[in-house]
């Protein structure tokens, strides 16, 4: 998943890009309310961490702007404000959650996983292809009871092709969604990458097709249980 950490604080941003890319995220991030904001009307992300003290433009501005544009991104505002009438202020802006600093990393990561969950019925629980599982929560894939080791950038590749099932996903949209903006990505990373998650699915009810000029095609050969294309991604 893609997700954007907009903090000023430099340490805690820092501790949240690399807890959170630890866990198989692409995380970008921005420390200026006025940059994020312009970051946010042409890119597109999975969950925006979003603090609400912010220079040049607050939290609440860019969250409600964000909204105006129709977006329906999960925000998770982070306050270090104790008043109750900031949190419902957030909420009521279009805020899917609030946290009060200082935190826990361990709840910010199951709130995060939440909010992640609400528009991708894959990552909801497990997806069943045939003898093919792919438990979303734990990130683990098996065959057959045997499990298939997929690196973490792999299985997100294969979450980003399940949300798009059964449509062509396009080069520009894995890599929107796999790559932050300083990932060193080489030209051919997306290829080599399909080839990988290609090869180990070999055997199971999923087939990637390569749709030349348009992106890769997921199929499955029967259906699955909680079929993600019965509610496609926007």
């Amino acid at each position: 998943m893609r997700i954007l950490v907009i903090e000023d604080d430099e340490d805690l941003a820092d501790a949240l890009v690399r807890r959170l890319r630890r866990l198989g995220h692409a995380v970008d991030c921005q420390s200026d309310g006025l940059c994020a904001d312009g970051v946010l009307q042409y890119e597109t992300f999975d969950l925006v961490i979003l603090d609400i003290g912010l220079p040049r433009m607050s939290g609440f501005d860019i969250l409600h702007r964000l909204r105006d544009r129709g977006s329906k991104t999960p925000v998770l505002a982070l306050t270090a404000r104790i008043d109750i009438e900031d949190r419902v202020h957030a909420l009521d802006t279009g805020a899917d959650d609030y946290l009060a600093k200082p935190f826990d990393f361990r709840e910010l990561e199951a709130r995060c996983r939440a909010l992640l969950r609400r528009p991708s019925p894959q990552a909801t629980g497990t997806l069943r292809f045939g003898d093919l599982v792919i438990d979303s929560a734990a990130r683990q894939v098996t065959l057959a009871g045997r499990r298939i080791d997929l690196p973490k950038r792999e299985f997100s590749l294969l979450e980003i092709l399940l949300a798009g099932m059964n449509r062509a996903v396009s080069k520009t949209e894995i890599a929107n969604k796999l790559f932050a903006f300083d990932d060193d990505a080489a030209p051919n990373a997306i290829e080599v990458y399909i080839a990988r998650l290609r090869r180990k699915l070999e055997g199971s009810p999923l087939r990637i097709e390569t749709q030349r000029g348009t992106g890769y095609l997921l199929t499955a050969t029967g259906g699955a249980d909680g079929d993600p294309a019965a509610t496609p991604r926007a």
